[in-house]
């Protein structure tokens, strides 16, 4: 168990550092003024981002997910794990069901986290370079939102987040146990390594296609009310709002980032968590391509 931990943590820092860079270019697509664009798409956005502010620039925020990444493997694993025994079978139902339970849990570690990584993407950009230069790291970042706006704001978007994370992992876990039992790898398999690659990263598109416009609500909700300015009264109101202004492609903002980084998130995660059990444990049953030892990637995958 201690190294089905290690490894997950191990696998999901490879994840953030391959991902966070797609992350925040689906942030800043997301929430951007649709009158006044500062990027035209994806690629654009990035290449954006490293003219202006260099290669680091595609990396702000990531403290935040990097902090939190430890409490939200220890709550994914143990409730996922636990739920999936007290559930008695194996099976791809409980697999569902054991997801959604560690999605809805890790929310409480999970919306501060994405609050504070969206906050710190958006600093120093566009509409928001005036507003949001306040913010050293994303600690910072946190400890002045509790100060201004106490608990609630702290948890701003906690719903939306629940919304989309607890479907999310459900379909992660899914996609996961139908990919590896279709695929029929095993521990001695040559090809086990690339058979998990696959199942990750395919795994990762499915789980953010099924939630990905409550994302765009729950980034606009996060980066609302900056600089003391609200639009939105809630999920409803932004949507209402956000489809009358843009229509229902406001929805899909940033989805090209965000698949461009499902796959290779998830393929480094499963990787790496492979490869550390591989060389801790090398006489012991890695169980195969039992999804286990593997997390999915927060917030997004």
């Amino acid at each position: 168990m201690a190294l089905d931990f290690l490894a997950g943590c191990v696998g999901g820092a490879a994840g953030v550092l391959v991902g966070h860079p797609f992350d925040t270019v689906k942030v800043r697509l997301q929430v951007q003024n649709v009158e006044k664009p500062l990027y035209r798409g994806t690629f654009h956005c990035f290449q954006s981002i490293i003219k202006q502010e260099s290669a680091f620039g595609l990396y702000k925020g990531i403290g935040s997910p990097m902090m939190g990444l430890t409490f939200i493997n220890a709550l994914v694993f143990g409730v996922q794990g636990n739920t999936l025994r007290a559930l008695g079978k194996d099976t791809p139902l409980n697999q569902f069901l054991a997801g959604c339970a560690a999605g809805a849990i890790q929310c409480i570690i999970c919306c501060p986290m994405e609050l504070a990584k969206t906050r710190m993407q958006l600093q120093g950009t566009g509409e928001y370079k005036q507003k949001m230069k306040n913010y050293k790291n994303s600690l910072d970042c946190l400890i002045k939102i509790y100060q201004k706006e106490g608990l609630r704001g702290i948890n701003r978007g906690m719903v939306s987040t629940f919304i989309r994370e607890t479907p999310s992992f459900g379909f992660y876990f899914l996609t996961y146990d139908c990919m590896t039992r279709y695929l029929g790898c095993e521990a001695e398999d040559s090809y086990v390594i690339p058979k998990l690659l696959f199942s990750g990263g395919v795994s990762g598109i499915v789980s953010w296609l099924s939630t990905y416009p409550m994302d765009v609500i729950k980034s606009r909700l996060q980066a609302d009310g900056v600089g003391g300015v609200t639009q939105y009264n809630g999920i409803l109101d932004c949507v209402q709002k956000s489809y009358h202004e843009e229509g229902w492609r406001v929805f899909t903002r940033g989805l090209t980032s965000t698949l461009l980084r499902a796959f290779p998130v998830n393929a480094a995660t499963f990787a790496t968590v492979t490869i550390f059990l591989m060389y801790m444990r090398p006489d012991d049953n890695l169980r195969g391509c039992e999804p286990g030892p593997v997390i999915q990637q927060p917030s997004s995958l």
